[in-house]
């Protein structure tokens, strides 16, 4: 048994490498996987516990068994792995979608997402993770309820159905969250901007910030909350058209629109002593 499983190994990663790298230059380079702008020149390694099955007639492997999926600094890893392929433009033949079930994630050097399936569609860059997905982000973490994807080409990740960024106890939630990421100085990605969309809702535990859209910034930790925002701490609101809240400092302004004034209702106090 141990030697099929070798001989498996060894065909899948030796079919792997030629596939991705048959055909034009062009083709290698537009396959990868994992989060937005990693690793793409090099082959698909995939490794699997319990073995994997070729299907020729489906046109697909399948591995299972604390299955991975490896490619440069990127890794997939699940309970199984599927791996379609079919015949190239070139007349090579290419991978064209990896689907990952049960305990899935994926990993890079910077960030970790988790969910129950995943479903990578190679051609168009787009991963899709199902099953409370997750991501983790430096000090972000990032959760959905329907899905979360990762737009490969356009290096940005969108979160799906009751949206939540955590960072220390602050909490940024909304219908969608699309975060952004750039390559940092030493050639890796990271997250730098995050766009909330649809009852938006920011909350620490001093004020709670409702709007309906919102710009976060990662590096200087500012989000700017725009249409019918109100910052409600206690009894006190403030209703305006622009607002404007430090997550590091936990200071928040409103500010004037071009049509609107800023509105505050604030409940009188009487002290102890008072009769």
């Amino acid at each position: 048994m141990t030697r099929v499983r070798g001989f498996r190994f060894l065909v899948l990663r030796v079919f792997l490498a030629a596939a991705l790298l048959a055909g034009a230059p062009s083709v290698a380079h537009s396959q990868g996987i994992g989060l937005p702008d990693q690793s793409r020149d090099t082959p698909i390694e995939i490794l699997a516990d319990e073995g994997i099955e070729w299907q020729q007639k489906n046109q697909a492997y399948i591995a299972r068994g604390n299955a991975k999926a490896r490619q440069g600094d990127v890794t997939v890893r699940g309970d199984t792995l599927t791996a379609y392929y079919h015949k190239g433009a070139g007349g090579g033949t290419e991978i064209w979608r990896i689907d990952a079930e049960g305990d899935v994630r994926i990993t890079t050097p910077r960030q970790t997402a988790f969910g129950t399936k995943g479903v990578y569609d190679v051609e168009r860059g787009i991963f899709v993770l199902t099953g409370a997905p997750r991501l983790i982000s430096g000090t972000e973490k990032i959760s959905a309820a329907q899905s979360l994807e990762f737009w490969e080409k356009k290096s940005l990740a969108v979160a799906r159905g009751n949206a939540l960024a955590i960072r220390e106890d602050k909490r940024l939630r909304a219908d969608v969250l699309t975060a952004h990421f750039v390559t940092g100085r030493d050639g890796k990605s990271e997250m730098n901007r995050v766009e909330a969309f649809d009852n938006v809702v920011v909350s620490s535990p001093r004020e709670i910030v409702r709007a309906s859209r919102g710009v976060y910034n990662t590096k200087t930790g500012i989000i700017v909350l725009r249409g019918g925002v109100k910052i409600t701490r206690g009894d006190d609101q403030l209703n305006g058209a622009v607002a404007e809240v430090n997550l590091n400092t936990g200071v928040s302004r409103m500010l004037s629109g071009a049509q609107r004034r800023v509105r505050g209702s604030f409940k009188s106090r009487r002290s102890s002593s008072s009769p």
